[in-house]
């Protein structure tokens, strides 16, 4: 199959590229250096060139914290950059898998949220891939929407990477107790996007890697197996604190733990648990 993937440069993207070429793909790789996704002429001309089969949308505006002064830039990027890939893969005739976030939700519910659940954005970031998504759902005939949450990876900056860091640079780190989600490794869900394009099985999914933690809880495990590889403890000792306590200019989901309802539905294999991601993650990083 032939795919086009933005935000190839990208944590996820990355992985996805390398994911999709392992298997034998022909792979278009497009990031922000070949292909500005705000331009709808040039969105449709890469693909009238290319002829993609399926075009997996990586690319996104992902400053949560500066989308809430940057808010045309969220969403230039991700409500009409969105749609402008949208409508190029419609002109083609190529299915679209769109990248979504588990901020589209509140994080008010006591349970996790499935995946045709009212949505309630909180942040301009939620806000923008949320209108994001619903461009998608109206212009597209042939769409796959995947929502995931908390990910990290070899590429990029994420939150394992900076707790080791800062596990090494500080004598104390204070990190929230009272957020809850699932962490998700780009690796695995890169798998989970292989397997589901190949499919006709269109909507809405919730991929994230299984079980659920707080980012204290996330960062205590990232300790325990970092120090297990590298037979030295990192120095820094964790605090737990609340949100108030660690204000941020975007709200946050207190509880963005997402049901995998859609999964489970139509008969994919769920990811495996965060913390087998972790040690896979921790195994390439540290050891590199």
């Amino acid at each position: 199959m032939k795919v086009l993937v933005t935000g190839a440069s990208g944590q996820l993207g990355t992985d996805v590229v390398a994911q999709f070429k392992y298997s034998g793909h022909e792979v278009i790789a497009s990031d922000r250096d070949t292909l500005d996704i705000t331009d709808a002429a040039a969105c449709l001309s890469l693909l009238q060139q290319s002829r993609p089969e399926t075009v997996i949308h990586c690319a996104a505006y992902t400053g949560v914290d500066r989308a809430e002064e940057e808010v045309e830039s969220a969403y230039a990027i991700n409500a009409a950059g969105t749609r402008n890939m949208v409508v190029a893969s419609e002109r083609v005739g190529a299915k679209f898998c769109y990248i979504s976030t588990d901020y589209v939700f509140d994080g008010r519910s006591d349970s996790p949220y499935r995946e045709y659940d009212d949505t309630n954005p909180q942040s301009i970031y939620g806000k923008s891939k949320r209108a994001g998504e619903q461009l998608v759902q109206t212009l597209s005939s042939r769409y796959f929407i995947v929502r995931t949450s908390w990910v990290f990876g070899l590429h990029g900056h994420n939150f394992v990477k900076t707790m080791l860091r800062l596990g090494q640079e500080r004598d104390e780190i204070k990190v929230v107790v009272d957020q809850k989600g699932s962490p998700t490794y780009t690796a695995d869900l890169a798998e989970f996007l292989l397997q589901l394009i190949a499919t006709e099985q269109y909507g809405i999914y919730h991929a994230s890697n299984s079980d659920t933690c707080t980012w204290y809880e996330f960062a205590s495990e990232i300790f325990a197996e970092a120090s297990e590889i590298l037979n030295d403890p990192l120095k820094a000792k964790l605090i737990p604190c609340t949100t108030e306590e660690f204000s941020l200019p975007a709200p946050r989901p207190a509880n963005s733990v997402m049901d995998h309802l859609s999964i489970r539905n139509s008969g994919f294999k769920d990811l495996r648990s965060w913390q087998e991601g972790l040690q896979d993650f921790l195994q390439q990083y540290l050891k590199k």
